[in-house]
Parts: C-alpha cells; sequence; structure tokens
C-alpha cells in the first residue's frame, strides 16, 4: 500500500513524463516541418518512450493501491530558433527530470517504501542514460558547427540513432 507522501509523489512524476512526452513530440513537429526527417524521427521514438514511463508509473501506482493522477496536456514552451537549441534545451530537461526522479527516491526511502525505492532503480538508470543520449548529441552538433553538409549527415544518422534502443526495449517489459 502506498503512502499519501509517497503516491503524490509518484503522480507528480506521472506528470513529469506526460510533459516529456510533449516536449519530445513539440521537437519531432518542428524538425519534421523544417525538413529534418532523422532528428524528427529520433524525437518521435523519444515521445513515445517516455508515454511508456508515464504508462509504467501509472500501472504501479494504481497496483499498489493508490490512485494515478491522469495529468491535463500542457503545451511545451521551446526556443525552436535553430536545432542546437531544441537539444540544448532537450538535455537541460532531462537534467531536470533526473533531479525529480532523485526527489522520488529520497521521498520512497524517508517513508521506508523499499518496494517503491526498488522499482524506481530503473528510472534512475534510465535517467543516466538519457542524459548520456543528450550530451552526446550535444557534444556531434557542436562538432558540426554550422557545416551544412555536416548537418546533413547528423540529421540522416538521427533516422537510425541507437542511444536509446535498450532503454525503448526495456520500458515495454
Amino acid at each position: 500500500m502506498l503512502g499519501k507522501s509517497v503516491e503524490t509523489a509518484l503522480n507528480n512524476q506521472i506528470r513529469v513524463e506526460g510533459d516529456s512526452s510533449q516536449i519530445y513530440l513539440a521537437m519531432a513537429s518542428w524538425a519534421e516541418v523544417k525538413g529534418f526527417e532523422g532528428i524528427a524521427t529520433f524525437m518521435y521514438k523519444q515521445a513515445d518512450e517516455e508515454r511508456l514511463h508515464m504508462l509504467k508509473l501509472i500501472k504501479y501506482v494504481n497496483q499498489r493501491g493508490g490512485e494515478a493522477v491522469i495529468p491535463a496536456v500542457s503545451k511545451p514552451e521551446l526556443d525552436h530558433s535553430s536545432f542546437k537549441t531544441l537539444f540544448t534545451q532537450l538535455f537541460e530537461h532531462e537534467v531536470y527530470v533526473s533531479k525529480c526522479i532523485n526527489e522520488l527516491v529520497h521521498i520512497s526511502l524517508q517513508e521506508k517504501d523499499y518496494a517503491t525505492h526498488n522499482f524506481l532503480q530503473w528510472y534512475v538508470s534510465e535517467q543516466i542514460e538519457e542524459e548520456a543520449t543528450a550530451r552526446t548529441i550535444l557534444d556531434k552538433i557542436n562538432l558540426i558547427g554550422d557545416d551544412k553538409g555536416g548537418l546533413y549527415l547528423f540529421d540522416n544518422d538521427m533516422k537510425t540513432f541507437s542511444g536509446q534502443t535498450n532503454a525503448a526495449n526495456s520500458a515495454q517489459a
């Protein structure tokens, strides 16, 4: 049985994961409109993955006797001035999500809810991977600079970027 503080914190994380899905979806739409097919493909996959993260939390809360609260969908506020700016925002958002997960882990330990603590370890590992992926992509963008040929190759590579393949597969398990 979930304690109220853990249930509230988990419901907050459901909102964070839902917002993450919306952010990736907005980025995918922007990239698609701008002709960045590879970036759009990557972002759509990430949006789906974040939705799976949210669903996993919803099911956990309900299975543990709590009541998952489905958050309202809000429009992400993003700076679309460049693909580099977009990926910088993405990295900063992933750092924020990591902080939220860490706070959730802290609350579960304070409440001596070891089942939730154990459940959350998957999210801790996932966030390490998410931040590393975002950092790798930013490093590639910085290498490209203003080179149009490099941007073309980068966009093409993003169609098959495998930084999140394992995480997506484990989210479905």
